[in-house]
C-alpha cells in the first residue's frame, strides 16, 4: 500500500497518462481511473488528492461525462484540468459557455492573486501554456477566484484556497507547457502536503516481498520473450521465488540475428534463471508459408505462439501461476471510459493464452510506465544493453517482412537489420531514437553492380523518435550514417540492391510497415 496517493479521474483526454507520469516523476503514487469508476473503488483507493483530466466532451452537451459530487466531499484538495475545470465550475454554481471558436495551442498566462500553484516560478506573469479546449467559464462559482487569464480567457485558472480546490483550462502535464512540472508539484506539495515516497528502489523491494507472499512455495511459467518488460518481471520474480519460476523462451525463427544466444546466455548466466529454450522455428514458417495478409500472419502467429507455450508449461509439474509483463497502460487502456479503441491492428505482442491452463496471473510490472520499468531493470542491476534494447514486435522479423516470410527473405532483412543496428551504435546514435530497424519489401528493382545489371529486393530503413509510441516522428539522423548504412546493406547483403529512407510520421503512418 502506498502513502500518499493521488487518483487520477480519465474523463477522455489524449493527455491523462502524461499527468500520472508527472505526479509520479514527483515523486508521488498516482493511479488513474475511468470518470465513471465505482465510488467504492476510489474510497478502496483511499486518495490523498483527486485530478479531473481533461476530455474531449462539452460540459453543455447531453451525455456528457459528469462528476460524482461525492468526490468533492471527501475533503481532499481537487485539481481539475480542463474539461476538468469546466466540470468543477459547472457543479459549483459557475457558468460554462461555448466559446466562439475552439482554442488548440500555445497561448501566453498571465497568473493572479498570488496563486499557489505559481509560486517559485520567474515566469507566471508571461508563462506559455498549452491550450486544447472549445468551452470556457464565464462565471466562478462562489468562493472561486480568479487565479490567472490569458488574452482571450478572463478566467484561465480559477481557486478556493479554503477548500483545497484548483483549476487550470490550460494542459500542465505537457511538454509544450513551461513550467508544467512545477505547477503540478505546487499543486501535491503546497496545497495538498504530500510527501515524495514513491521511488523505485522502495517499489522493486516491496514488490518482490509482495511476490513472495502472493506466491509462496508454488511455481510460475512466464514466456521470456528479450523484451525489457518480460525480463524485468522474470529478474524480479527470480528474486523472489528463485527457481520455482520457469522461464520459457519460444525461438519461434522470427527472431534478429543473435538474439536468442544473447538473451538465454545474458540472464542464465548473470542471474541464474530457470530458462528452457523452444526452437519452434519450423512449426512457425510452416504455418506462414504462402501467407501475405498482415493482419492472418499477426493471428497464425498468436496461435502458434499460444499452442507451443501450452504444450511447454504443461509439461511442468506444479505449475500455478502465470507470470506476465503486463505495464500500466494495458491496464489503463483495459478500462477506459470510453470503451474499446478502434483496431488499427492486432496488438504487437502475442497475448490470452488459453483459460484451460487455469492459472492465476502474476504480474509484477502492472503499476508501472515503460520508463519506470527501464529505472526498476537499473535498481535490479541489469546492464545498459538489455535496458536500452530498443522495442520488439511479438510477431518478430515477420511483420517488417511485407508479403510471404520465408528462411531465404528472413536471412536478407536480419544481416540488413544487424547492419542498421551496428552502425547506429557505432555513431551513438542507438539510444537517442525510440525504433531504427530495416524493412523488406515486395518489390524488387534494376541496379548496376559492377559491370552486370541487376534486378534485386529493396530495404527500407524505418527509424523514429517517439516517447511512449503513440505518436512518432522519423528521425533526422546525420546524412554521412544513412550513407554508411546504405553502403554497407548494398555491400554486403546478398539480393538487395537499393536502400529507401521512410520519412512518414505516425499519425497517420503507424511505426511498424505491417
Amino acid at each position: 500500500m502506498h502513502d500518499n496517493r493521488v487518483l487520477i479521474l480519465d474523463f477522455g483526454s489524449q493527455f491523462t497518462q502524461l499527468i500520472a507520469r508527472r505526479v509520479r516523476e514527483a515523486g508521488v503514487y498516482s493511479e488513474i481511473h475511468p470518470c465513471n469508476v465505482d465510488p467504492e473503488r476510489v474510497k478502496a483507493f483511499k486518495p490523498s488528492a483527486l485530478i479531473l483530466s481533461g476530455g474531449p466532451s462539452s460540459v453543455l452537451e447531453a451525455g456528457a461525462p459528469e462528476l460524482n459530487r461525492d468526490y468533492l466531499e471527501m475533503g481532499i484538495p481537487v485539481l481539475g484540468i480542463c474539461y476538468g475545470m469546466q466540470l468543477l465550475a459547472h457543479n459549483l454554481g459557475g457558468k460554462v459557455a461555448a466559446s466562439t471558436d475552439r482554442e488548440y495551442g500555445r497561448a501566453k498566462f498571465t497568473a493572479q492573486n498570488d496563486c499557489v500553484l505559481f509560486d517559485g516560478i520567474k515566469e507566471k506573469d508571461d508563462l506559455t501554456v498549452w491550450m486544447s479546449h472549445g468551452d470556457r467559464v464565464e462565471a466562478l462559482p462562489e468562493g472561486f477566484l480568479p487565479m490567472g487569464k490569458t488574452d482571450s480567457i478572463e478566467f484561465g485558472a480559477m481557486g478556493n484556497p479554503d477548500k483545497k480546490i484548483y483549476a487550470l483550462q490550460f494542459h500542465p502535464e505537457v511538454a509544450h507547457t513551461d513550467n508544467g512540472s512545477a505547477i503540478i508539484q505546487n499543486f501535491l506539495f503546497k496545497v495538498a502536503g504530500l510527501t515524495a515516497t514513491w521511488s523505485m528502489a522502495s517499489f522493486v523491494d516491496t514488490t518482490i516481498e509482495d511476490l513472495k507472499k502472493q506466491v509462496g512455495d508454488a511455481k510460475v511459467v512466464l514466456g521470456l520473450s528479450g523484451g525489457i518488460d518480460s525480463t524485468v518481471a522474470a529478474v524480479m520474480l527470480h528474486k523472489a521465488i528463485g527457481k520455482n519460476l520457469h522461464c520459457i523462451f519460444v525461438d519461434n525463427g522470427l527472431l534478429r540475428m543473435g538474439e536468442r544466444e544473447e538473451v538465454i546466455g545474458f540472464l542464465e548466466e548473470h542471474f541464474d534463471l530457470n530458462v528452457k529454450c523452444v526452437d519452434a522455428a519450423a512449426e512457425f514458417l510452416a504455418d506462414l508459408k504462402g501467407v501475405e495478409d498482415p493482419e492472418k500472419k499477426r493471428k497464425l502467429i498468436g496461435y502458434k505462439f499460444i499452442e507451443v507455450f501450452d504444450r511447454e508449461a504443461k509439461a511442468i509439474e506444479g505449475v500455478r501461476f502465470l507470470g506476465q509483463g503486463t505495464l500500466y497502460p494495458d491496464v489503463i487502456e483495459s478500462e477506459s471510459f470510453k470503451g474499446p479503441s478502434a483496431v488499427i491492428k492486432s496488438h504487437h505482442n502475442v497475448g490470452g493464452l488459453p483459460e484451460t491452463m487455469n492459472l492465476k496471473l502474476v504480474e509484477p510490472l502492472r503499476e508501472l510506465f515503460k520508463d519506470e520499468v527501464r529505472r526498476a531493470a537499473y535498481e535490479l542491476g541489469l546492464p545498459e544493453h538489455i535496458i536500452w534494447r530498443q522495442p520488439f514486435p511479438g510477431p518478430g522479423l515477420s511483420i517488417r517482412i511485407i508479403g510471404e516470410v520465408n528462411e531465404e527473405r528472413l536471412s536478407i532483412l536480419r544481416l540488413a537489420d544487424k547492419i542498421v543496428q551496428n552502425e547506429m551504435m557505432a555513431a551513438d546514435w542507438y539510444r537517442k531514437v525510440w525504433q531504427g530497424f530495416a524493412v523488406l519489401l515486395p518489390l524488387k528493382t534494376v541496379g548496376v553492380m559492377g559491370d552486370d545489371r541487376t534486378y534485386e529486393n529493396v530495404i527500407a530503413l524505418r527509424i523514429v523518435d517517439s516517447l511512449d509510441a503513440m505518436t512518432a516522428d522519423w528521425s533526422r539522423l546525420p546524412s554521412e550514417l544513412l550513407a554508411r548504412m546504405s553502403n554497407r546493406i548494398i555491400n554486403e547483403v546478398k539480393g538487395v540492391n537499393r536502400v529507401v529512407l521512410d520519412i512518414s510520421s505516425k499519425p497517420p503512418s503507424t511505426i511498424e510497415w505491417e
